[in-house]
């Protein structure tokens, strides 16, 4: 009698090994894939990323933007104009020099005006070959199951109870793994969307670069488009701490102890993910 009992208790434990090796090995799936699809996302101008997406916000900017940025342009340089002529008197101390200069300013606001998009690519374009020469160098292996692969052991000098308690562990972090997951999905697509957003009004604030007093508005817009660009490059960095931290984990003292660390770093890695964008714009002062 005492035999049946252990032999039930014997399926019983396998049958929990085997319910939580199932569980486990597709624990970090999710969180696996989308680090490894960051640098694929981060790493591509806005062009690439979606052309069709690319292409509607660039006819919208293009029939609707750019003529509002014409007026403002107009107004813009009409206003330094009359600006430029009241300050030296009333003209009693008129260079005519300046006339040129104020034409030559205009010419420029104008090219600057309708090569918008060929400047916001090239912004763009820089910010995509940091991330691609940044992602040659970076080393390390998102595989976090690799790094807690130790486990056949530890589940079987564990007890009934144990597994059992394990098993509850390991659905409720794979719930906190999915949730992560998401979080660093709408991270990557929304900085994405907030590039479009950025791109579609770029002919507003181009128009007033020329001018001295309305320049600020340009200028910040220019700050803050580097800042977008180079956030990828951020994100890069905190995939790649993510990597070295993940592999460095020791699983031989604990299952447990392993586990909750990985949710650890990755909620670590969520949490930088979500600072890039502010560190960006402080690091290009972009109000």
């Amino acid at each position: 009698m005492w035999d049946l009992f252990e032999q039930i208790g014997e399926w019983i434990k396998q049958g929990l090994i085997e319910a939580v090796t199932e569980r486990f090995v597709g624990l970090f799936d999710y969180v696996n894939q989308q680090v490894g699809e960051v640098a694929a996302n981060v790493g591509t101008t806005p062009e690439a990323w979606n052309s069709g997406v690319f292409s509607m916000i660039r006819t919208l900017s293009e029939s609707i933007v750019i003529p509002i940025a014409g007026m403002i342009l107009t107004f813009v340089m009409t206003y330094e104009l009359i600006q430029m002529i009241i300050e030296k008197n009333n003209m009693a101390d008129f260079d005519t020099f300046n006339i040129y200069k104020w034409v030559f300013k205009t010419a420029v606001a104008v090219f600057i005006l309708t090569h918008t998009f060929d400047i916001v690519m090239a912004v763009f374009d820089v910010g995509q070959y940091v991330v691609s020469q940044s992602a040659g160098i970076i080393t390390g292996s998102l595989d976090v199951n690799a790094a807690l692969a130790d486990l056949g052991p530890q589940l079987e000098a564990m007890s009934v109870w144990g597994l059992m308690g394990l098993w509850l562990e390991i659905n409720i972090v794979d719930l906190c793994m999915k949730i992560m997951s998401v979080a660093i999905f709408i991270i990557t697509f929304g900085r994405m969307i907030e590039i479009y957003l950025t791109v579609s009004v770029a002919p507003i604030p181009f128009s007033t670069m020329a001018n001295r007093e309305w320049g600020t508005m340009g200028n910040n817009y220019l700050k803050s488009l580097f800042a977008v660009a180079f956030q990828g490059f951020l994100i890069m960095i905190c995939v790649a701490i993510y990597s070295v931290l993940v592999q460095g984990i020791a699983s031989a003292d604990s299952v447990h102890g392993a586990i909750w660390i990985t949710v650890g770093y990755t909620a670590l890695l969520c949490w930088s993910l979500f600072k890039t964008g502010s560190l960006a714009k402080s690091i290009f002062n972009a109000s």
